[in-house]
């Protein structure tokens, strides 16, 4: 029986989302297929798509208004902007505001269940913070991440925007119809290429 992936294996090997560093933590060792002759790594697909559903599931038992996006890098602004604009899920791209979780004193303190991180390393002030709180965290995870802080880790090229297009395409598109937003892919009104720059 072939695999059933949540979309087809050619689109997740089009946009290069198991293509990861040269560099690779002891984190991420489990996820890695293979090293190219090239020394990057290549992470597994299965288990990026396995992650991916077990994500969105997670994702789904939220309010959207429950659920804080982060990106700090700019190649993840116009997925993360398109993920909160297809569920109403908030996002944060640029920089994290320093306590706007911890801090109730603050004008923009935000009340949150759960934390979703582009990257751990440019987004570990947020990521600290949700710590604090005692608040889940997923989070992309490329193979140079170290996941201390984080429940639950994506496997995936989490810095090409395409990559990240079709990861938070996929989310969207599961959080919706795990949800009963939406009942199939056809219903989802949005597109892979709406949610990526051209690179």
């Amino acid at each position: 029986m072939a695999e059933q992936f949540l979309v087809p294996l050619e689109q997740y090997l089009k946009v290069g989302i198991h293509i990861g560093t040269k560099f690779r933590t002891k984190y991420m060792e489990p996820f890695i297929y293979k090293v190219r002759p090239d020394g990057l790594a290549v992470l597994n697909v299965q288990e990026i798509d396995k992650r991916i559903g077990i994500a969105a599931k997670m994702l789904s038992k939220y309010e959207p208004n429950s659920i804080l996006v982060v990106g700090r890098r700019e190649n993840s602004w116009k997925s993360v902007e398109m993920f909160a604009k297809a569920t109403g899920i908030r996002a944060l791209i640029k920089r994290y505001p320093p306590g706007i979780l911890t801090n109730q004193d603050l004008e923009d303190f935000t009340e949150i269940k759960l934390l979703f991180a582009t990257d751990p390393i440019p987004d570990k002030n947020a990521v600290r913070d949700a710590v604090k709180i005692g608040i889940p965290v997923i989070a992309l995870c490329d193979t140079n991440n170290e996941a201390n802080y984080v429940d639950l880790m994506i496997p995936c090229n989490n810095k090409g925007k395409k990559s990240l297009g079709l990861i938070f395409w996929i989310l969207a598109k599961e959080y919706l119809r795990l949800r009963g937003i939406i009942k199939s892919d056809n219903e989802m009104k949005y597109k892979v290429d709406d949610f990526s720059d051209e690179e």
